[in-house]
């Protein structure tokens, strides 16, 4: 598990360490660590053009410079502010023999210095107009300039980078925006507790049966999905609790005959008052918006049991407000919006996407699993992790169908909630990727992907 850290307690621990070590030692220590990354993309090649602003970011990009000459690289700079360059990083870049330029040329390798954490808001014009002339990787120093650090967003012209090393810990900026590889080199910063993090293949803990263990004890997993209109809903979200070692599932509602056409060993029921006994609701997917898809989810929210709504169940939460004072409160719940759903039932997203996640989590007292290509988890106490995808796969019609029915399966199986939504989100991903190998994937193969993503989790 990866913590995540704000920019303000970054500088606050950066603060507190520049007090104790030499003046200077930390620049030339993260300065080194972008020379290595910078070596190794150049694989033997030899020119660099550094992009070098105001400032510390500047700095550690001269710096940069300083080590690569001394491995024999030739390296030019251009500074976008020559009166506000940093004053020892370029004494020593001259030195070393670098050169200052007015144009990137020709370059193997560009090293963006143009703007640190302090900085927000989009690229300058002069600085745009530069950045568009490269036609070779970039390495960006702590972040790609023009992404706002703490939200990732992008409002304007940005540096898109190939690599991007930063130093100490990871900020938002690297989980919630395109950053390219992204390295860590470690200068001795220890912050305080991070503000969200981002999950592993090592932490997740996928739930398997023990020796004691029989269909009940693992977890039944109750699906209310699905109409006439969209049984394919219901078929998705049921299989995708099967795959993901629920114990049993029961299904209810009009898909029966699909469901049992396709899942066999679904237990399906035409009404949910005739469901039986589970451990956890799916509700939502398929379900659509009238007078009787409510009454369905009012069912569900008074069951006692933890719930996962998704799609119809959040926009009928969101037209009807008093469907949620059915909601047993001691209850888990877990919201799966878009951000289109999000807007509905909280407000529009916003730029900062996992302070708006906390916000929901806090108001409905429910984890809020935001999708995107960057989903965020947040649950009522605070707890918040992003989950990146490797690919955009998933983005297929019935694919938060599958991510709903496993979330089920886990809940049902008696993870945490916040954990189980985590957990899901990263094996949706996973499954995509594995489902695609390469090619488009519908939603059905993602599904039948599942064993194969528990498996790779699990190291089999």
């Amino acid at each position: 598990m990866r913590g995540v850290w704000h920019t303000e307690r970054v500088k606050s621990a950066e603060e507190e360490l520049m007090a104790v070590v030499p003046p200077g030692s930390l620049m030339r220590k993260a300065a080194f660590g972008v020379a290595t990354h910078a070596l190794r993309l150049l694989s033997g090649r030899r020119r660099v053009t550094l992009l070098v602003g105001a400032g510390n970011n500047g700095g550690d990009a001269l710096w940069a410079g300083y080590f690569l000459r001394r491995r024999g690289v030739a390296v030019s700079a251009v500074l976008l502010n020559p009166a506000k360059a940093h004053v020892e990083g370029l004494a020593a870049f001259r030195k070393a023999g670098g050169r200052i330029v007015s144009e990137v040329g020709s370059p193997d390798l560009v090293i963006d210095g143009i703007v640190g954490l302090s900085a927000r808001g989009p690229l300058r014009p002069d600085a745009a107009a530069l950045v568009d002339t490269v036609k070779v990787p970039i390495l960006a120093v702590d972040l790609p300039s023009g992404i706002d650090p703490d939200t990732g967003e992008i409002s304007g012209p940005y540096v898109k980078a190939h690599t991007t090393v930063t130093f100490g810990c990871l900020k938002p900026v690297h989980a919630l925006a395109d950053c390219g590889d992204v390295h860590l080199v470690d200068i001795g910063l220890r912050p305080a507790d991070p503000d969200f993090v981002l999950l592993d293949r090592a932490d997740i803990a996928w739930p398997v049966p023990g020796p004691s263990d029989d269909k009940y004890t693992q977890g039944v997993t109750g699906v209310a999905a699905g109409s006439a209109t969209y049984p394919g809903a219901a078929v998705l979200s049921t299989g995708a609790a099967v795959l993901a070692t629920s114990g049993m599932v029961r299904y209810a509602g009009p898909a029966a005959d699909a469901i049992r056409a396709r899942w066999p060993e679904t237990i399906c029921t035409g009404s949910i008052t005739d469901a039986g006994r589970v451990q956890a609701w799916v509700v939502g997917p398929g379900l659509g918006t009238g007078s009787s898809s409510a009454e369905v989810l009012r069912f569900v929210l008074d069951a006692g049991v933890p719930v996962i709504a998704d799609a119809d169940a959040i926009t009928l939460l969101a037209s009807n407000p008093s469907l949620w004072d059915a909601r047993d409160p001691d209850s888990a719940l877990v919201l799966t919006p878009h951000d289109r759903e999000f807007e509905r039932l909280a407000g529009p997203v916003g730029a900062d996407r996992v302070a708006a996640a906390r916000k929901a989590a806090q108001r409905f007292n429910a984890v809020v699993l935001l999708k995107g290509h960057r989903t965020v988890v947040a649950a009522p106490d605070g707890r918040a992790l992003v989950n990146s995808a490797t690919s955009s796969w998933p983005a297929t019609a019935g694919s938060g169908d599958v991510l709903s029915g496993i979330i089920g399966a886990l809940l049902a199986g008696g993870l945490d909630p916040f954990v189980a939504a985590g957990y899901a989100a990263y094996l949706h991903v996973l499954a995509a990727e594995l489902g695609a190998d390469g090619a488009p994937v519908p939603a059905s193969g993602l599904m039948e992907a599942i064993p194969d993503a528990i498996r790779h989790v699990r190291g089999c």
